[in-house]
């Protein structure tokens, strides 16, 4: 029960959109943070596709099959009834406004019998090395507009590295609709140069550039004295991240005044060349209900070798969704690449154990993850494997973690620089292990927000964190010590970090800060 109001929060409720510690995510998730998903008709049964519940062949294509004619007929539900379905190739949900939905998850099983390196093949990177990119992209369940799709999977199969944001394969595949003039972090109305080419509800990409001296990196990390000193130049990976991109959806034009449905999450200053673009056309208003999906159990391999038995991955979607929805002995769980206003609620990761048993990385931005459950592994750890846990990177941000239980694991902050992401109302036995190479750049950006965790094991890496990460908030967090992984600032001088409460989780109002901005505004 809470005892008292935080402090934090009293400056926060008077400036939501300007906090400078805690990022304003009051509209994460899909239609803005709504509470309901959107509800189609039932189109198809997978069954009349041919697809038996009994495990007795493979139903994969009976139910893409299913999913295909509804979404090319304008969408709809497609339901699998309760049953065991084997399926021996990854479901696609390539079209928007389609909801793949289960009985349950306690009664309809989707039973995967291979891996991704099987179905498409070995997936390589674009920074070279042997390692797997299996481990953390695509899924068994992949929701990623059909054309998209089909030029990933053909990529991989010519061993090529397939590009993944939100701006074509080549990253060069998009236009200028219009230059943004400067606007400040916060501002849901913007002005532009020329409003012709915007439309109310049209979906559009807010494109960032740096300079040379990389003040748009120093300023997602908040300005701090340390940015000015941090060697940028050699982190070659956070910058092919760049430009920063946030897609966006646009509520209203009135003349050259352009009001978003989010606020900016970045100032728009010139020297970044701020502009609105086109972006992949993206996947929109599909989701997944009410399933397991189970993989054939296997050893989970070793670090960054993964061969893609994965769950659910969003891949250039926006406004969709899973609910209901299990995912067992897989090596990666739950998704966003290149995602962003997506909801997973009410998920959970189980059986074997799992490199990311969720993962949000390449842009994604603005996503919810609530209601979500990593259950401890079922056999012991193999050597030579990693556990990340909750993982964010790339210049991801706004994205909320809340009401979650994790019996393993840890808050995986992954490199890449993300910036701006809470979690909430969390209950964690903190033993994984963070990731990112050196040259992906800082583990943190500004306005990261720890609020309300309790730590079963008492250890503090990568949960405490106003020693390491910029302008941030940890607050109600339990009494926890430095052991087994210590983690060092990469910024040096003043951080502009606060700690609040601390040694009370669950004891500060609000409870769940996620909800609390929810509710606020």
């Amino acid at each position: 029960m809470t005892t008292g109001t935080s402090e934090l929060w009293r400056e926060f409720a008077e400036s939501p959109y300007t906090h400078p510690q805690i990022p304003y995510v009051g509209r994460a998730g899909q239609r803005a943070g709504a509470r309901d998903f959107p509800r189609h008709p039932v189109a198809a049964d997978v069954r009349e596709y041919g697809a038996k519940g009994d495990g007795s062949e493979d139903a994969a294509p009976a139910i893409n099959a299913a999913i295909d004619h509804v979404g090319r007929h304008g969408g709809g539900t497609v339901t699998v009834p309760p049953g065991t379905y084997r399926i021996d190739d990854l479901i696609r949900v390539g079209h928007s406004d389609v909801i793949l939905r289960g009985a349950g998850s306690d009664r309809t099983t989707l039973l995967a019998t291979r891996n991704l390196t099987e179905l498409i093949g070995t997936y390589g990177t674009r920074h070279g090395g042997r390692k797997s990119g299996w481990s953390w992209s695509g899924g068994l369940i992949w929701l990623c507009p059909q054309d998209r799709l089909d030029a990933l999977t053909a990529a991989i199969k010519a061993e090529d590295w397939p590009c993944e944001g939100w701006t074509g394969n080549e990253r060069t595949d998009w236009r200028t609709l219009t230059t943004v003039r400067p606007a400040a972090r916060g501002d849901l109305t913007v002005t532009v140069d020329d409003a012709s080419q915007l439309r109310p509800g049209a979906l559009v990409l807010l494109q960032l550039s740096d300079d040379d001296s990389h003040s748009l990196l120093a300023h997602v990390a908040g300005g701090v004295p340390g940015a000015a000193t941090y060697d940028w130049d050699d982190k070659t990976k956070l910058t092919s991240y760049l430009p920063y991109e946030w897609p966006v959806r646009v509520i209203s034009v009135r003349g050259d005044a352009v009001t978003l449905e989010r606020p900016l999450p970045l100032d728009a200053r010139p020297e970044w060349n701020p502009r609105f673009t086109t972006l992949v056309t993206p996947l929109t208003g599909s989701g997944v209900e009410g399933l397991t999906l189970e993989a054939v159990e296997t050893p989970q391999s070793p670090h960054l070798q993964d061969k893609g038995h994965n769950g659910l991955s969003f891949q250039c979607a926006y406004d969709c969704w899973a609910d209901d929805v299990v995912v067992r002995h897989v090596d990666n769980g739950f998704g966003f690449v290149s995602s962003s206003a997506c909801t997973l609620r009410r998920t959970r990761v189980a059986g074997r154990g799992s490199h990311h048993p969720y993962y949000c990385r390449e842009g994604s931005h603005d996503n919810l993850v609530e209601d979500f459950v990593v259950e401890q592994r079922t056999v012991a750890t193999p050597e030579g494997t990693q556990l990340h846990g909750i993982n964010v990177e790339e210049l991801s941000s706004h994205n909320v973690w809340s009401r979650g239980r994790m019996e393993m694991g840890t808050f995986d902050t992954h490199r890449g620089m993300p910036f701006a992401n809470v979690r909430t109302d969390i209950t964690l036995a903190n033993d994984g292990r963070h990731g990112g190479d050196g040259i992906a750049g800082p583990l943190y950006g500004a306005r990261f927000t720890h609020w309300n965790v309790t730590v079963t094991n008492g250890r503090a890496g990568l949960v405490k964190i106003d020693g390491i990460a910029p302008y941030s908030a940890t607050v109600g967090i339990s009494e926890v010590t430095e052991f087994d992984q210590i983690d060092v600032p990469d910024f040096e001088g003043e951080l502009h970090a606060r700690t609040e409460h601390y040694g009370a989780p669950e004891a500060v109002g609000p409870r769940n800060l996620y909800e609390a901005q929810r509710d606020l505004t």
